[in-house]
């Protein structure tokens, strides 16, 4: 992914309501296959790592990422916005994998 797209996601992302909501049990299950099920309708998610989590948030983004095949776009104090993009009927065509 260029730096390019980078910044055309975060534009993007910039607008989005965080859909993850990572709180002090951190990535457990239902919050992985809640990612999950976001990122394949959306491509693009914003997540929030609670502030009752005693969690590094790049670091538990970046462990997010890894699970579900995704890139890492940005990290902002508790937010990081994720994308994967689908291989059939992508909303965001302009992105080269």
């Amino acid at each position: 992914m260029t730096g390019k797209d980078k910044q055309a996601l975060k534009a993007l992302a910039s607008q989005l309501p965080s859909v993850v909501q990572i709180g002090k049990e951190g990535l457990s299950n239902p919050v992985i296959d809640s990612a999950r099920a976001a990122l394949s309708a959306r491509e693009l998610i914003k997540a929030h790592v609670l502030n009752n989590a005693a969690l590094d948030t790049k670091e538990t983004m970046q462990t997010l990422a890894d699970m579900l095949g995704a890139e890492l776009v940005q990290v902002i104090g508790h937010y990081g916005v994720l994308f994967k993009k689908k291989k059939e009927k992508s909303h965001f065509a302009f992105i080269k994998n």
